[in-house]
């Protein structure tokens, strides 16, 4: 077996399981990017995978491969800076047990991360919200199903790998309801329930029945939902839903934006940034900051609070040639 090959088993089996212990999810990122690098280069080099060697993968192969994420398979630019930083992490391990690589190393490493634009966070409104709740169809055990998913995910803000990953006995129902989760980073967390979900989630856990172990919204063959299949139903719902309510037609809804949606009714109802950190269950208190820029009352109520320009409306007038260039840029 080459370096590269070697190399590439002792990162995943040494250096991501063993010292690092991270999640399944990590493992599981880390091994497609690999994978979509390693198909990448055999191709442009015209090797089997496991005959490509360390320098095989420099600089300007991995350059050309985000490339190839971003115009041919039309990954965003998010994508492309999470699959950069596990090629990352692998060289960085690579360049501990071979130095006479070092070279063709330290060039991948220089590569940069791409900036890109930092969009306003998007989520639905209250109309919008019915509307995809009403959709499902509550006559079939799917649509009691998805109809319960749905409504959790909304009121708890809990992602899509939250949701498919409860079970029946992460659900409490009594004094202090709750559902109990691990999340991102292997967080444990616990998130209230209003008494209308306690309703829907009672009704469905009845339905449901099975064992404290069994998934809390499973497929008919009793396995958990896959996150694909829970997008694809979603965007079905949304489609539906647009017959009742047409500004869900301007939106793209994802899991997510249901996640950002729970975060904006809570900060619209004037819960504190730091408890809304908490009960989504972000590592900094700064990530929650997104949603201050997307909420325009908060900005306007702000205006409501500041004194009335009083100067008189002009536009400046250099009278230099020099600041006139500089004005017209």
């Amino acid at each position: 077996m080459s370096a590269l090959a070697t190399t590439l088993q002792a990162f995943f089996t040494d250096r991501l399981v063993r010292q690092r212990q991270v999640s399944p999810n990590t493992v599981q990122a880390y091994r497609d990017t690999l994978r979509r690098l390693l198909v990448f280069a055999s191709e442009r080099h015209g090797k089997a995978p496991g005959k490509l060697d360390i320098d095989d993968l420099d600089a300007p192969v991995i350059g050309a491969f985000l490339d190839h994420l971003e115009h041919e398979r039309q990954n965003g630019v998010r994508t492309r800076n999470a699959r950069l930083a596990a090629i990352r992490s692998l060289f960085r391990y690579a360049a501990l047990r071979h130095p006479e690589h070092a070279a063709t190393i330290e060039r991948v490493l220089a590569i940069p991360p791409k900036r890109f634009e930092r969009r306003l966070v998007t989520w639905l409104t209250e109309a919008e919200i019915d509307a995809l709740l009403a959709a499902p169809d509550r006559a079939t055990w799917t649509g009691r199903r998805d109809t319960a998913l749905f409504g959790l995910a909304v009121q708890t803000g809990l992602r899509a790998s939250e949701l498919i990953g409860l079970t029946r006995a992460d659900t409490h129902l009594g004094a202090g309801a709750h559902v109990s989760c691990t999340g991102k980073g292997r967080k444990q967390r616990i998130t209230p329930l209003t008494s209308g979900t306690v309703a829907v989630m009672g009704a469905w856990l009845v339905e449901r029945a099975g064992q404290p172990a069994d998934p809390l919204f499973p497929t008919r063959t009793g396995r958990a939902l896959s996150r694909d299949a829970l997008e694809r139903r979603l965007a079905g719902y949304v489609k539906d839903a647009t017959a009742r309510c047409s500004s869900l037609a301007r939106k793209r809804v994802t899991m997510h934006v249901l996640r950002h949606s729970a975060a904006m009714r809570l900060l619209q109802a004037g819960i504190d940034t730091s408890v809304i950190a908490l009960w989504l269950g972000h590592e900094q208190i700064e990530t929650t900051q997104i949603y201050l820029h997307a909420d325009l009352q908060i900005k306007e109520r702000a205006l409501e609070r500041t004194a009335p320009i009083t100067t008189k409306p002009g536009r400046f007038r250099p009278t230099d040639k020099l600041l006139a260039f500089l004005e017209a840029l």
